[in-house]
Formats: structure tokens, C-alpha cells, sequence
């Protein structure tokens, strides 16, 4: 992982005492959030800077997610450890949270997802979290960003927002048909910021580089939402204070036992 961002994070609590020292206005409570990106497998590049901001003594004062980094999000906002995160997503496989079963409108249901999450999880709805938490979901029907924070269960909220198009069938919340939240809040920047923070630093993972050819379907379905998000980044980073972008092009975005090439 490239942190080129490592002399901001740990020069962060000596600057913020010497702000302190010199500019009263600098002691108005600083309330840092995180907003995290999708990216399937790759969602475990959160983890990394989760253990990092731990490592600086750097308090995490709200956080958000879409996609995978809704389930990374969760587990943080609930207590899990870093660590915790990175045994749970290290061990799971695909069918630990999909069933494959072919549908009118998706390949895979993610009823299986609510018994990981249940395990994963220190709690399950949003008044019990630690800290303040945010998921995106997107209503396949208006296209809009549906939101869930403050109360309420967190399962199905995060299996909408890892419902990707095409692989996973739509989640229902009330009258809304619910997917992935990515569609329509790539890094759920301003979320974070209506959570509170007063400095938000957004968690982005680019897209795999031009020698990662589509080999099938899903293939070029993700290849096809990469696209797209890269052509509407600015509506997320005009919201963002720091942009973290691990290098991850290298590494594979599916689980294992994913339908094969």
C-alpha cells in the first residue's frame, strides 16, 4: 500500500498541539470522518489505513461506506479491531455471503451475507455503534443515493449496498428495490460530513490498469462502472479534505468461488 499521505498522518497530533498553543480557533474540536469506497475484495486496502490511523493516535470520529467498504465501516463503527476486520475478510469466501440461484433479475442472492455480518459485527444496529456510521444504498427505480444512519438495522442496509448490479438481485426496503450504493455515491464523502466530521478524508481504490483485459461478464460489468465513476469523481472529492488512493490496480476485485473465467 502507497501512503503518501504517511508525513500528513503522523505529523497530525503534533500539528494539531501546536495549533492549539498558538491560535485559540485551532482548539475548536477537529472531528475527523472516513468515507470508503467499493471494490469487493479490494475493500481490505480499508483495512490498512484504519490500522494506521490507530497507529498515529488519530480518533476516528464518523465513518461511511459503500459496497465492501460498507461492511468495513460497519465493523469499525461496532468496535472491531482492524485486526478483527482482516481475519473475518481474509477467511471469507463468496459463498460465506451468496447463493447462487439464477434469477430474473440477478445471479446471486445475499440472504447468506446477514449470518457473516451477524459474526462480524460486535452489533447490529446503528444507535449501538461506538461512532457515528453510514451506509449508501442506490434505488435501482429513481436512481437516487438512499441513505441509512442514525437508527435502525444495519444488515440490510449493507446487504443493498453490496448489491451489485447483474451479479446480486436487488435488495427491498419498504417500496424501494435497492443496489449497490456505489451507483450512485461512489465514496460517500458528503455522508460523512452530514455525520459530522469537520475534516473528511475519503478512501478511494482506482481502478486495474490497462493490462487487466475483461475476461468474462462480471468482467466487463466492473470494467464498465469503473469507467463511468472515473468520469463523475469530482462530485466526491470536491466534499473531501484528504483523498487516500492505495495502490491496489494490481490486485483481483472478485472472491474466490466466483463463477470461473
Amino acid at each position: 500500500m502507497n501512503f503518501a499521505w504517511g508525513d500528513w498522518i503522523s505529523g497530525w497530533p503534533r500539528k494539531r498541539r501546536r495549533a492549539a498553543q498558538t491560535d485559540p480557533a485551532a482548539a475548536t474540536p477537529l472531528r475527523i470522518g472516513l468515507a470508503l469506497g467499493g471494490g469487493f475484495a479490494r475493500g481490505m486496502a480499508h483495512v490498512g489505513v484504519l490500522r494506521v490511523f490507530e497507529e498515529n493516535g488519530i480518533p476516528i470520529h464518523s465513518i461511511a461506506g459503500v459496497s465492501a467498504g460498507a461492511i468495513v465501516a460497519a465493523a469499525y463503527a461496532s468496535g472491531a479491531t482492524p485486526e478483527e476486520i482482516a481475519r473475518a475478510a481474509c477467511a471469507m469466501r463468496f459463498t460465506d455471503v451468496a447463493r447462487w440461484t439464477i434469477g430474473r433479475m440477478g445471479i446471486a442472492g445475499s440472504e447468506r451475507m446477514e449470518r457473516f455480518l451477524s459474526k462480524m459485527l460486535k452489533c447490529i444496529t446503528f444507535e449501538q455503534m461506538r461512532i457515528p456510521l453510514g451506509v449508501v444504498a442506490t434505488d435501482i427505480v429513481t436512481g437516487e443515493a438512499v441513505i441509512f444512519r442514525d437508527r435502525g438495522d444495519v444488515v440490510l442496509p449493507i446487504r443493498a449496498s453490496c448489491s451489485y448490479p447483474g451479479i446480486f438481485q436487488p435488495v427491498r426496503s419498504g417500496d424501494r428495490l435497492l443496489v449497490d450504493g456505489a451507483i450512485s455515491m461512489e465514496v460517500p464523502a458528503l455522508l460523512v460530513r452530514m455525520l459530522g466530521a469537520t475534516h473528511v478524508v475519503s478512501l478511494h481504490l482506482p481502478m486495474q490498469g490497462e493490462a487487466a483485459m475483461p475476461t468474462n461478464v462480471i468482467h466487463v460489468l466492473n470494467r464498465c462502472f469503473q469507467i463511468l465513476h472515473s468520469r463523475t469523481e469530482i462530485t466526491w472529492r470536491q466534499h473531501s479534505d484528504l483523498v487516500i488512493e492505495p495502490d491496489v490496480r494490481g490486485m483481483e476485485w472478485m472472491l474466490s468461488s466466483a463463477p470461473p473465467s
